[in-house]
């Protein structure tokens, strides 16, 4: 599968541009949510009350970022947003998004309501690690002597290969755009990119066989490529719109943006066989104690 694209090359015999072609690949952008380690002090607690490390955003094939893109890019113009659509700063109406404050009731609602149209309407697709933080240590802490992993492995190469198997089913390679953050954290998530392309998925095998990992060989074939994307990328910023409800979905089943999404088959597990969401859909990991709302 190829997208065919003009570069202007020098053709070595007649100096004319010439065409040449690039795979189509299906893109993942993550963002991250939360804290990621186990026992750290989360800070200002959110007013839903729930502790999470997530790793999750969304997506695309390589041949479908424009219309995402311009799709963003009309929401902006329409409604004169210069900053990185942010969902924690829009719901919250602070920092760059203080100006809402402002703003009548249905004014107000019309832009919500928009910016949920540009979610359903870019082609892409949610999936995420959410990673329930009292639960894991609740799991592991004792176990692991008080020094568990970071919840970053564990989200990153829940989702990553989840998504690459995904796009193995779809005959593509898989690109891996995590949003930026700082050196040590961009370094270690690209440690664990590259750890599944020489080791596999580190999680012990007699607890991971029921999901069906995939090989250093597959992952080999599978993973493109590891780049990671600014703020100001328009897909790192899906992505960032995407996580909230993903996340949210773990604990309560009808919070509203994650009933609309699963309702217009935006999120993964929408994409699959039922059989199929232990193995390939979002991940709830350590959920086991947490009574889920309705």
């Amino acid at each position: 599968m190829y997208l065919r694209v003009l570069v202007v090359e020098l053709n070595e015999s007649y100096g004319l541009p010439r065409e040449i072609a690039l795979p189509v690949t299906l893109n993942l952008y993550l963002d991250d949510s939360g804290t990621r380690h186990p026992t750290h002090k989360v800070g200002k607690k959110a007013a839903h009350g729930y502790d999470w490390f997530a790793l999750g955003g969304i997506l695309v094939r390589s041949d479908e970022e424009d219309n995402a893109r311009d799709l963003h890019a009309k929401f902006c113009e329409k409604w004169e947003i210069t900053a990185p659509l942010h969902s924690s700063e829009i719901r919250s109406q602070n920092e760059n998004f203080d100006f809402l404050r402002g703003w009548e009731k249905d004014k107000l609602g019309a832009f919500y309501e928009e910016l949920y149209i540009l979610m359903r309407e870019a082609p892409v697709v949610g999936i995420a690690c959410t990673v329930d933080r009292p639960g894991y240590c609740g799991r592991y802490l004792e176990q692991y002597k008080q020094n568990p992993w970071m919840l970053c492995k564990t989200a990153f190469t829940v989702v990553v290969e989840r998504a690459a198997k995904y796009a193995i089913a779809q005959g593509m390679k898989l690109r891996v755009h995590p949003e930026r953050c700082n050196k040590a954290e961009d370094a270690d998530l690209e440690g664990y990119y590259k750890a599944l392309k020489a080791e596999g998925m580190p999680f012990a095998k007699d607890n991971s066989d029921k999901y069906g990992p995939l090989t250093p060989e597959r992952f080999t074939q599978a993973l493109y490529e590891f780049k990671t994307k600014r703020k100001t990328s328009p897909m790192a910023q899906l992505a960032d719109l995407y996580l909230w409800p993903i996340c949210m979905g773990g604990y309560h089943a009808s919070n509203r943006p994650y009933q609309r999404l699963i309702g217009d088959g935006k999120l993964i597990d929408c994409r699959i066989k039922e059989d199929e969401r232990p193995m390939l859909g979002s991940k709830y990991s350590c959920f086991e104690n947490i009574e889920r709302k309705t």
